[in-house]
């Protein structure tokens, strides 16, 4: 198989969170910042809670981002309680997924070992050991990877350079300048800014100066305290928040007095927040707490109520929570959302831990989102399968954090078995492989017993393991996940342990014995009437005839399950359909197979399956080579390897796909040389997921064979011409200036043209552009 190049860019990262409130002052620390960061490979801001840190980080990083050619990528940590996870988190803003012979660390350094990219990490303190270890091996491994972290302490990291965040700066209420002087001070600039969201027209030149200074003095110049006491501008005047804040601080005498002022400030201020709010409204913030992240009104709805506490009543305590500035109401695709910032949280934790309902309100979190996996796992087979993804990638926090719980009571193991199995089926599309035997090992030692979801665990845990190629777990799991199912009666556990080890038959290219497994597990499937399982039965089966030597039964089978899960709107089982299909046709109707291939690349765009495209991409590959489109090949063929790569599997696992991949390798490798196949297979590699896709589909060829038919290309200048190929080998527009020794600016101009010729909107289409018409092209590039 041909060595895997590493990607240019990283694709499928969360971008920086966008600011929805002004930043206010920092001048200085911005400044410190960015001079530590240019001197500097880790960076830390530290400081208390409240104080600002992420605020500066994301400013900072926000500002530096051109200087990374990759640009800047945000993880944020607050959410994540389980230290196991924390590499699988980082590894999933970076877009990355499993390899089946790496660690996931492993997997990151080796991705970030070529890369200019500022990697942002947010609140590590509660992760210190964990970020520590991560943080060193990148600084070790990656050159040209900066860090910019934020913790309450320092990571202890060779050379690490810190930066304290300080409060802002305060006046003296003793001596206080005109209006116009005051807001010289940060701590002024933030309180007027922040109050005139709340009253519109609030203006130093109209207010009680003295008032002011007092209070932002009082408050320590914290950030967050200043926020949450202009809230309550809504209600109380100046004087009024003053003279409640020093009644408060007086009752601070009693507080332990070794921690700083400015702690014991903010949970003062947290503490007046909270006593400023009703009954219902303290009880419902505690409550909230329990939700990782962000959570909907539906599920605040459950979690929140108890008898006598309707829905509606509910409903407009959430108002009130957004309008006091407790919860942040966030919207995004039309969906409303709900989150609390982590120092909110925390408090609402411990007001819940101390109130006693800390066990009684988990537990119903718990059960609501074991009720919502449980609807997925209803509703799976049908045309909602792409909202069901869009909701579990909201709720991915949440789900987990309910699945801890279960972990952590003894009398729910087997329900975290069965959230754990059931979850599997989502994290099985999105390619999270290792996240998925994470949780099945960790339920499955906790319930050791014989039940149907033990049973269900181990053979998904099975089929998982036999993905990254670790068939020794695969057997041991699934030997006992047999003998559990025969000892249980359990028909349709039976029917599924056949068809994991009839995929396995067909993996070590055992066609005879993975023809009797498969059958026999289609009919254990129609027995019960089990529909999933019959599909991916089907699939597998009709492959397996093709490949055998009895096409039209295969055929035949491929046809029924394509015609049966699109009757019911159902897109991933009739994807591996149309790929089985397009296997078999492929040495018999070349124009089938890859109508096949792109129909079920088609039907990626509703549901993200990863192993599906990488399968896809492959065979059109192939189809390619016997086309004699060589470039365009050996381009698919990147495109392909990047996503095997992706979800950390090969074809090399798969005995029946491995033969074909290498034969066609071999071809298109003699056709074009090995230069020219390097180059494509590059570029393919480096497309952004979307610009392969579209590529893959001939959008490419109607944007660029097709646009270089009617003329467009030769609108382009010569030079055009030669920046559009640098820009679809990643490059930016700094490295393109360089590399053709002209200004920065200029090539910005000459990408803006290029766009604008092409009626292209990104540089993700010049590049498939680019690439399509590689068959009839080859600009000359002057080297220096």
């Amino acid at each position: 198989m041909t060595s895997v190049a590493r990607p240019s860019a990283l694709e499928g990262a969360e971008t920086l969170p966008v600011d929805v409130t002004s930043f206010v002052g920092r001048r200085q620390q911005v400044a410190d910042a960015k001079r530590l960061l240019a001197a500097s490979r880790l960076l830390t801001l530290t400081g208390p809670g409240g104080v600002g840190k992420t605020r500066l980080a994301l400013h900072v990083a926000t500002a530096v981002r051109r200087s990374s050619r990759d640009g800047v990528r945000f993880v944020g940590l607050a959410e994540l309680r389980d230290s196991a996870l924390f590499a699988h988190t980082v590894a999933a803003q970076l877009g990355l997924h499993d390899q089946p012979s790496a660690t996931t660390i492993d997997i990151i350094i080796d991705y970030l070992g070529s890369h200019e990219v500022l990697l942002v990490l947010d609140n590590c303190e509660h992760l210190i050991d964990d970020c520590a270890l991560f943080v060193d091996a990148v600084v070790r491994a990656c050159p040209r990877v900066r860090i910019l972290a934020t913790s309450r302490q320092s990571l202890g990291v060779y050379g690490e350079s810190t930066l304290v965040v300080p409060p802002l700066p305060v006046p003296d209420p003793e001596a206080v300048p005109s209006p116009d002087a005051l807001t010289q001070y940060d701590s002024v600039k933030l309180f007027v800014d922040r109050a005139g969201a709340v009253l519109p027209g609030f203006d130093l030149h109209s207010q009680d100066c003295t008032a002011i200074a007092r209070l932002c003095r009082a408050l320590d110049g914290i950030p967050l305290a200043i926020e949450l006491a202009t809230v309550w501008l809504r209600a109380l005047s100046l004087g009024q928040i003053e003279e409640r804040l020093s009644e408060r601080y007086r009752l601070l005498t009693v507080g332990p007095r070794n921690a700083p002022t400015r702690q014991r400030t903010l949970q003062a201020l947290i503490d007046w927040s909270y006593d400023l709010c009703s009954g219902p409204e303290q009880q419902l913030w505690a409550r909230a707490s329990a939700f990782a992240g962000s959570f909907d009104l539906d599920g605040i709805e459950y979690v929140g109520a108890d008898e006598g506490v309707s829905a509606e009543k509910i409903r407009n305590i959430v108002l009130s929570l957004v309008d006091k500035s407790i919860l942040i109401r966030d919207e995004r695709d039309g969906q409303v959302r709900y989150r609390m910032l982590e120092t909110i949280r925390e408090y609402g934790q411990a007001r819940l831990v101390a109130s006693g309902g800390h066990t009684a309100v988990h537990r119903r979190h718990r059960d609501w989102y074991a009720r919502m996996v449980e609807q997925f796992q209803a509703d799976w087979m049908g045309p909602d399968q792409e909202s069901w993804i869009l909701r579990l990638r909201r709720e991915h926090a949440n789900v987990r954090e309910a699945l801890g719980f279960c972990l952590t009571q003894p009398g729910d193991a087997v329900l975290a078995l069965s959230l754990a199995d059931r979850l599997g089926t989502y994290l099985g599309v999105q390619g999270f492989n290792s996240v998925t035997r994470h949780w099945l090992d960790q339920a499955l030692a906790a319930s050791s017993e014989p039940s149907p979801e033990r049973t269900s665990a181990l053979r998904r845990n099975a089929w998982v393991a036999l993905l990254q190629g670790d068939v020794d777990a695969a057997d041991a799991q699934l030997a006992e996940a047999a003998e559990s199912a025969e000892r249980l009666g359990l028909t349709k556990e039976s029917a599924f342990v056949t068809l994991v080890a009839g995929m396995k038959a067909v993996s070590a290219g055992d066609m005879e014995q993975a023809a009797l497994l498969t059958a026999d597990a289609m009919s254990g499937f129609r027995s019960v009437r089990e529909l999933s399982g019959s599909l991916l039965a089907m699939s597998v089966h009709g492959l397996v005839l093709g490949q055998q030597g009895q096409r039209e039964q295969g055929l035949a089978l491929l046809e029924e399950a394509v015609a049966m899960s699109a009757e019911r709107g159902e897109v991933i089982w009739r994807s591996w359909a149309l790929l089985a299909l397009s296997f078999v046709e492929f040495d018999h109707d070349l124009a089938r197979a890859e109508a096949a291939a792109h129909e079920a690349l088609s039907l990626r765009r509703r549901v993200s399956a990863q192993f599906l495209m990488a399968f896809a991409f492959e065979i059109l590959a192939w189809v390619s080579e016997r086309q004699g489109r060589h470039v365009r090949a050996a381009t698919l063929s990147g495109a392909a390897a990047a996503m095997w790569r992706t979800v950390g599997t090969s074809p090399d696992y798969f005995h029946p796909v491995v033969a074909v991949h290498q034969q066609h390798i071999g071809m298109i490798r003699a056709a074009l040389g090995d230069d020219r196949y390097d180059t494509a297979f590059q570029r393919g590699y480096d497309l952004p997921e979307q610009a392969a896709v579209d590529y893959a589909l001939g959008a490419g060829a109607s944007t660029g064979e097709q646009r270089q038919s009617s003329g467009l290309e030769s609108q382009l200048t010569p030079r055009e011409a030669q920046i559009a190929r640098l820009v679809s080998e990643g490059l930016t527009n700094k490295e393109i200036a360089a590399h053709l020794v002209i200004a920065p600016r200029t090539a910005e101009g000459h990408v803006q043209r290029i766009l604008t010729k092409l009626g292209f909107s990104s540089r993700a289409q010049i590049a498939a552009w680019y690439v399509s018409g590689q068959a009839v092209r080859d600009v000359p590039i002057p080297s220096n």
